[in-house]
């Protein structure tokens, strides 16, 4: 007889590897495991060796904006600004997962940050659900197998009981 593959031997698996579900990990955990899988940094120190920038500039006319670019002096309007800071977190998202390291935000706090971790901490949980549930399989372990309709209404009610 094989293994039994269950959610709960996934999950805790998942947990020993340090990896929290999405909603018990707090934006702390969140920002480390993702930081470190990417071997990212985040400085707010100003400087040339940066492989990615975010930050505010004013307009003339008093209007704030957000830039983010790789090239500080080649900075193009129509793609590296933005008029919202509601659309930065894809862009530090992709810089992330692009490696671009270290990252100056000038806010590190920000909003924006949050999300993009917590996007970024999602797309990663859900990768190493796939390499556990994989690792397991190849390991013996299998889903059980639902014989009949019977047995199928009797996991549907165990599911919903839980």
């Amino acid at each position: 007889m094989s293994k039994k593959l269950t959610d709960e031997l996934i999950e805790q698996t998942l947990t020993d590897q340090g990896w929290l579900d999405v909603n018990e990990a707090d934006q702390d955990w969140q920002r480390k495991m993702v930081l470190e899988y990417y071997d990212v940094e985040f400085t707010d120190r100003f400087n040339n060796n940066c492989q990615y920038y975010i930050y505010t500039e004013s307009t003339r006319d008093g209007y704030e904006v957000w830039v983010a670019t790789e090239d500080m002096g080649n900075v193009c309007i129509s793609e590296d600004v933005y008029y919202y800071d509601s659309d930065i977190h894809d862009t530090l998202a992709d810089a992330i997962k692009d490696e671009l390291s270290p990252i100056y935000l000038d806010d590190e706090d920000a909003d924006f940050v949050d999300y993009a971790i917590s996007e970024v901490y999602e797309y990663l949980y859900d990768r190493k659900l796939e390499e556990v549930e994989s690792e397991l399989e190849d390991q013996g372990y299998e889903w059980p197998v639902i014989e009949s309709e019977k047995d199928f209404a009797n996991e549907v009610n165990n599911i919903l009981d839980s």
